[in-house]
C-alpha cells in the first residue's frame, strides 16, 4: 500500500478509542444504549459537523479480541498481522522475544473457595481491579516457586501479567483450549479450564499458583481490608513473536500511543509508534483523563503528526456489567479528554482530523466482547460551518451512538481500510 498524505505533515490526526463503548439497548437505560444515554455534547458536536457510520473492526469468523480490534484501527488486517494478544503486552513490558517463545495472558483472577480447583466460580477476572504494586510482589513470589528456565512469568499492570514458555516447537501448544477469564464471571470453571494437547501444563500451573496463594500476606491484608483476594493465575491467549510493519513507512506520518493497557501500547511499539506513559493512568473508570489529552497535545504541539488515545474505562465497566459506569465513564471521556482537546487544538490555529469509535462492543448484559460492527465519528477541522452532516437522516439532531452512526448508510467493512479513510484528504 502507498503511505497516505506523506508529503503532508502540517496537519494533526487525533484518534480517541473509547474501549468496548459499544452496546446494547437496556431496559435500566431506558432501553437506551450506553452511548445513547451518555451526556456527551462534544462528540455529538462532532458528529454533527463531521461524517460518522460504521466499520467492522472484528473480520469475519475471528474471535472479538481487542488486539484484533485495534490492530484493524492502526490500520493492520488482523488476519494478516495478529499473533496473539499476549506476545504485545510482552513488548509493551519489555520482554524480549525469541522466534521459538509461546507467550500467555497470566491474569491475577479471584476465585471462589472450594477445595476442589475445578469446583471453583469465576468470582473476579481482575482480582477486584488488584493494584499493581500487590500484583508484582504476587506474580514475583509465583515467578520464584512455579518459574524455571523455560517458565518465565513477567509482571504487568494491575491484573494484567505474562508467562513466557521458552524454546518451543513451532505447533507446540497450538489446539491447546484456552478462554478468557472475562468471559466466565460468576460461572463454575470446570467447563472452561485449559483443555487439549499439552493442557496440563497450563491446568499444573493455575492450580499450584491457587496453593501459593491462598494464605498470601498480601492476600491475607487485601481480605482484612475488606478487598478481593487474589488467589489464582489464570493462564489464556497464546501468542508467538509478532511482527508488524512500520506505521511510518505505511503512512508516512509519525504517531504516538497513550494508553494503560499493555496489549495497546505493546501494538504501537511493535509498529514503531512512541509509546507514552501517563502517571494516573490505570485502565478503569478512575484513571487520569485530563493527563491522557495532556500528553496527546504535547506530542502533538512537540512534533508528532498522529496520537492514539486508548481509553480503557468503558471496556472494563462492560465486563462488570456496571450500566451505570459505563455510562458515567463516556461522560468522562467527552467532558475531560475529547473538550480539552478540542479547545487546545483550536486555540493553537492547528489544522487536525479527529476520529471517535470503540474498538468492539462490550455489552453490559453479556460482559463480553462481541463482533458487531462499531460506530465511528471523523471530525476535519478545515469544516467551519455549524452544519449538520451531509447524511443526517434528522433535523439537526446528529449524535454520536450505534444507531445514528448505522442510519447515515456509510459501512466500512474491512476494518483495517477505516485508518486510510481517516487520513485522507
Amino acid at each position: 500500500m502507498a503511505p497516505v498524505n506523506k508529503t503532508k505533515k502540517s496537519k494533526k490526526y487525533i484518534i480517541v478509542l473509547i474501549d468496548g463503548a459499544a452496546d446494547y439497548p437496556l431496559a435500566e437505560l431506558g432501553n437506551k444504549t450506553p452511548l445513547q444515554a451518555a451526556y456527551k455534547p462534544n462528540m455529538d458536536r462532532l458528529a454533527c459537523r463531521g461524517i460518522t457510520g460504521i466499520v467492522r473492526t472484528i473480520p469475519e469468523g475471528i474471535s472479538p479480541g481487542s488486539d484484533t480490534a485495534n490492530l484493524s484501527i492502526l490500520g493492520y488486517d488482523p488476519r494478516s498481522y495478529s499473533t496473539g494478544r499476549s506476545s504485545l503486552e510482552a513488548v509493551s513490558i519489555g520482554v524480549k522475544l525469541e522466534d521459538k517463545d509461546i507467550v500467555f495472558r497470566c491474569n491475577l483472577v479471584t476465585l471462589s473457595e472450594e477445595a476442589d480447583y475445578a469446583q471453583k466460580t469465576m468470582v473476579d477476572y481482575s482480582a477486584g481491579e488488584i493494584g499493581t504494586e500487590d500484583a508484582k510482589i504476587l506474580i514475583s513470589d509465583i515467578a520464584e516457586k512455579l518459574g524455571s528456565g523455560s517458565l518465565e512469568f513477567y509482571p504487568g499492570i494491575s491484573y494484567r501479567h505474562v508467562l513466557v514458555i521458552k524454546n518451543k516447537p513451532k505447533g507446540f501448544f497450538n489446539d491447546c483450549v484456552l478462554t478468557p477469564p472475562h468471559d466466565i464471571s460468576g460461572k463454575k470453571i470446570r467447563h472452561y479450564l485449559p483443555a487439549g494437547s499439552d493442557s496440563k501444563v497450563m491446568l499444573d500451573l493455575m492450580a499450584k499458583s491457587a496453593d501459593i496463594l491462598k494464605n498470601h500476606p498480601v492476600n491475607l491484608r487485601r481480605q482484612a481490608e475488606g478487598k478481593k483476594a487474589a488467589n489464582s493465575i489464570w493462564l489464556w491467549a497464546r501468542a508467538t513473536k509478532p511482527a508488524l510493519d512500520s506505521f511510518y513507512e505505511k503512512y508516512g506520518i509519525s504517531g504516538s500511543v497513550i494508553s494503560a493497557v499493555d496489549l495497546v501500547k505493546g501494538i504501537g511499539i511493535c509498529a514503531g509508534l512512541k509509546a507514552v506513559y501517563v502517571e494516573g493512568a490505570t485502565g478503569n473508570i478512575n484513571t487520569n483523563y485530563e493527563g491522557k489529552a495532556a500528553a496527546a497535545i504535547s506530542e502533538l504541539k512537540s512534533g508528532q503528526d498522529f496520537v492514539y488515545i486508548h481509553i480503557e474505562a468503558p471496556d472494563e465497566c462492560g465486563h462488570q456489567g456496571n450500566a451505570k459506569d459505563k455510562v458515567k465513564s463516556i461522560e468522562f471521556i467527552d467532558s475531560r479528554v475529547v473538550e480539552k482537546i478540542i479547545k487546545e487544538m483550536e486555540i493553537g490555529g492547528l489544522n487536525y482530523s479527529i476520529m471517535i469509535l470503540p474498538d468492539h462492543p462490550t455489552p453490559v448484559s453479556i460482559k463480553t466482547h462481541t463482533s458487531e460492527p462499531v460506530p465511528f465519528l471523523i471530525y476535519n477541522s478545515a469544516n467551519k460551518t455549524d452544519t449538520k452532516n451531509k447524511m443526517c437522516a434528522c433535523e439537526n439532531h446528529c449524535v454520536f451512538d450505534e444507531f445514528y452512526s448505522k442510519s447515515t448508510g456509510l459501512f466500512i467493512e474491512d476494518g483495517h481500510k477505516l485508518m486510510d479513510y481517516f487520513l485522507k484528504d
